[in-house]
This record gives C-alpha cells, structure tokens and sequence, in this order.
C-alpha cells in the first residue's frame, strides 16, 4: 500500500494536468505568465494570440530600429526631406478596406503594413535605378517600424483593435473581457 501523501500528490498532478505516463501528454496552458502577473496587466493570453512579455518588447525594439535604419538610409540616398511628411501616413489608406468589414480590412491592412512589399520595393528601385521608387520604399519601411514601436502591430481578422503585439486602446484590458464575453457561446 502506498504511503497517503503520494495519493494526495498523484491527485494533485492530475488536477494540474501533468503528464500521469510517457504516453499521455500534457494539455496546454492556454494563459502566458505575463498575463497573470501584475506586472503587465494589459498583456495578452496565448490563447488569443498576442505576443507577450520579453518577445512583445523586442519585437517593438526592431520596429525602432526599422524605423531608424530606413530614415538614415533615406538619408543616404540624398532626397529632399518634404517627402518625408508628405507621405509617410500613405500605408494607412489601407484601413479603408475595414469599411468592408473586419476580414477584408485586417488583410489589406496587413499588406500594406508587412515589410515584405517596402523591402522590395526598394530592392526593384535600387535594382533599376529609378530614384523615386527607393525614397518611397524607404519612408514605407519606417512607417512600418514606427507602427510597430508604437504598438500597432498586425491586425486579427475578428476586430481592428487585435493586433499581434496586444490589443489597441486605452482600457486594453476591459475591451479584451468585453471581446471575449461577446465569442463566448451562450
């Protein structure tokens, strides 16, 4: 017969969702750690798809210097700095496309605000030497960089305001619990 306290440790370990054998694996937990720290709040869960913690962090560092290396580059090529202002909110015509509803927006959005489309278009400016085409491909990059610093990562196709980087707002949290009260099956 076993000693009691190893029943109450195996209960214990099922309840937790351990693994029992080699053969059963684990459930996964579906609530990061940051999310339940009260450090951060307004972190996101895994479960809703959010970066959290140190990645979230590093991942708004690499748009700062997205953002920097593009505007020094822009530099380099010698171009008059009133294009700058002029053009660097253009990617955000794409969230017209919400007016479609939330699926179309988020992807049009999220191709006018990945890295892949300014990266070549630079890449084809460059390549044909054509001098407008690389100064616009450059100020597409740093708004990229900058909407990532800032937060605004790429968007979920159920609401505008689920982003890669964590929800958009200033009550982040409450939207989040009103968001999931609403997916809730009832």
């Amino acid at each position: 017969m076993q000693p009691d306290s190893s029943r109450r440790f195996r209960r214990w370990r099922s309840k937790r969702g351990a693994v029992t054998s080699i053969g059963q694996p684990a459930p996964l937990d579906r609530t990061a750690p940051e999310a339940t720290s009260r450090r951060d709040p307004t972190a996101g869960s895994l479960a809703d798809g959010a970066v959290v913690g140190t990645p979230r962090r590093l991942l708004r560092l690499e748009g700062a210097a997205l953002a920097l290396g593009a505007l020094l580059a822009y530099a380099a090529v010698g171009r008059s700095w009133w294009l700058v202002p002029l053009t660097l909110l253009l990617p955000d015509v794409t969230m017209a496309a919400y007016l479609g509803g939330a699926r179309l927006g988020s992807w049009f959005y999220n191709l006018g605000h990945s890295t892949a489309l300014p990266a070549a278009l630079v890449g084809v400016g460059w390549w044909q030497d054509k001098s407008l085409v690389v100064p616009l491909g450059l100020i597409w990059l740093a708004h990229v960089g900058l909407d990532r610093l800032l937060g605004y990562g790429l968007k979920y196709s159920d609401h505008f305001q689920h982003t890669h980087l964590g929800r958009l707002g200033p009550n982040r949290e409450r939207g989040r619990r009103r968001f999931e009260k609403c997916k809730s099956p009832r």
